[in-house]
């Protein structure tokens, strides 16, 4: 192949991570490997991959989320599960939420690498626009596609104003960064605006309302005496 395709392996035992990556390098493949699920999940979001390899019984969000949480973006990347559980209704369950195959453990590499390489033959007639055109921000369940301006939480999408959009834009920008109220008022009102800075907080109890209240989780944390800062 002319250019490396990516495949991401998602496993937390280290020694099967570790050969797959060694034998789909020596196949050609440019390969990445991650332990944990709510990691994994941000990479698939985030970076763009070829091809997924995802175990189920993961640290933190197993296979089953992480399938269902990245199909609701985007059909893309392939995902085939690779698991030891092989009940025939986790299979079902799996295929359900978009995975495109299923690989029970202990299995053959060879027969492994052509399931691989039928799926990449598959989809590299498929246009994939969103992997070059758009851009996900995401925390926990919570992911932001900058360019069609939309917001979903646990795959339901949520209907902000463009204000509260722009607000949760740059919070997600700065993740783990705690902004002060007059930062966030220069840069998401712009440094023309001269309004009471407490326009900040009505807008965060907004995004509260319909994100942490609505769905029973806290993103947007207040650190008193100084800002806000949104947090895994």
């Amino acid at each position: 192949m002319d250019e490396q395709q990516k495949i991401l392996v998602v496993e937390d035992t280290e020694r099967i991570a570790r050969l797959m990556q060694i034998n789909l390098e020596d196949a050609g493949f440019n390969v990445s490997i991650e332990g944990n699920g709510r990691r994994a999940y941000d990479r698939i979001v985030q970076e763009n991959y070829d091809l997924v390899l995802l175990d189920l019984m993961l640290p933190e969000m197993d296979g089953f989320e992480i399938c269902k949480q990245v199909r609701a973006l985007s059909e893309f990347p392939p995902i085939i599960m690779v698991t030891a559980r092989d009940d025939i209704q986790d299979k079902i369950a799996g295929l359900k939420l978009g995975a495109i195959d299923y690989i029970t453990k202990p299995f053959s590499f060879d027969e492994l690498l052509i399931r691989i390489k039928n799926i990449l033959k598959l989809y590299e007639g498929k246009e994939q626009e969103d992997k070059t055109l758009y851009t996900y921000l995401n925390v926990k369940n919570l992911v932001l596609c900058v360019e069609t301006r939309e917001v979903k939480v646990n795959g339901e999408k949520i209907d902000l104003s463009q204000k509260e959009f722009d607000l949760l834009q740059y919070m997600l920008n700065n993740k783990r960064i705690v902004l002060t109220r007059e930062k966030i008022l220069q840069t998401v009102w712009g440094y023309d605006y001269y309004g009471d800075t407490n326009v900040v907080d009505v807008y965060i109890h907004a995004l509260r309302d319909k994100i942490d209240k609505r769905f029973n989780d806290k993103y947007i944390h207040t650190e008193r005496g100084v800002g806000y800062v949104i947090r895994d």
